[in-house]
């Protein structure tokens, strides 16, 4: 890997992170077309560390909140009544589907899974998803709000993430939107959810950085997500904003073009799926 790809794909993870459209399946585009081939899940995960740690330092107060809440809990039943206790144990639940699917089929995700076809499928798809929930949720519920059954729910929408072009961000967003929380509401929680499981998931692939020829060494990695860490800060802090006066339809027709390019690119075998 060159420093010209790990600087472009540090940009693009940060800036694709947080919006509902995909950093795994970006990173997975951009390497392809411009740099001939596929950077690996580990660049992915990884990479994922910096804007997790923009969230991290972001959302710190809140966190430090929920932490606390959660942990006093445990020895004062008065605390138990409250919501942010309920919320940090339903990040908690959430947090199981996706650790427990991306275990089964790592193997899974880190090959056939990064297939372009696939990745042109899911972003027309969810893009389409994503819209109609835009569409028909009720945006009423705010997160005091959430139940045991959205907590399990937004955490399965999560683990779709797994497949690359679906998005995060963009399936716990629609899954949300659908269950009538604010667009506020959905993003924050997918902020929060996305902690434990990505900050786990990029540990664990920390080993595999440098073993294959194409891939990032030590050095490279460690600038790629800092370049990440910055840029996603930003994007938290915009994102945050847009959706209080917005809705998402921007992002889901930017999924249906860049969907129908890719399917059009591979068709004419201008790329390669693998």
């Amino acid at each position: 890997m060159t420093w010209l790809e790990v600087v472009v794909l540090g940009l693009v993870q940060g800036l694709t992170e947080f919006l509902p459209i995909s950093s795994s399946g970006h990173l997975r585009i951009v390497s392809e077309v411009f740099f001939g081939h596929d950077p690996g899940a580990a660049f992915t995960a990884v990479s994922q560390l910096g804007t997790e740690a923009a969230v991290l330092i972001y959302f710190a107060r809140d966190i430090g909140h929920l932490a606390a809440t959660w942990f006093r809990g445990h020895v004062d039943p008065q605390v138990r009544r409250h919501a942010d206790y309920r919320l940090a144990w339903l990040v908690v639940v959430g947090t199981i589907p996706i650790a427990v699917l991306g275990f089964v089929f790592r193997d899974q995700i880190e090959t056939v899974a990064r297939n372009l076809w696939l990745v042109a499928s899911t972003l027309l798809v969810f893009g389409i998803l994503l819209g109609l929930a835009e569409r028909y949720g009720r945006q009423k519920l705010e997160l005091r709000d959430m139940s045991l059954r959205d907590g399990i729910l937004l955490g399965l929408a999560q683990a779709m993430a797994l497949v690359p072009g679906v998005s995060r961000s963009g399936g716990t967003i629609t899954m949300g939107l659908a269950l009538g929380y604010t667009r506020e509401a959905a993003v924050r929680y997918s902020f929060l959810l996305a902690i434990p499981a990505v900050v786990a998931a990029g540990l664990f692939q920390i080993p595999d950085i440098g073993v294959t020829p194409d891939g990032p060494d030590v050095p490279q990695m460690i600038v790629g997500t800092l370049i990440a860490f910055v840029v996603g800060f930003a994007v938290i802090h915009w994102l945050l904003g847009y959706v209080k006066r917005h809705s998402v339809y921007v992002f889901v027709w930017y999924r249906i073009v860049l969907g129908v390019v890719l399917f059009q690119a591979l068709v004419s075998g201008w790329i390669s799926a693998t």
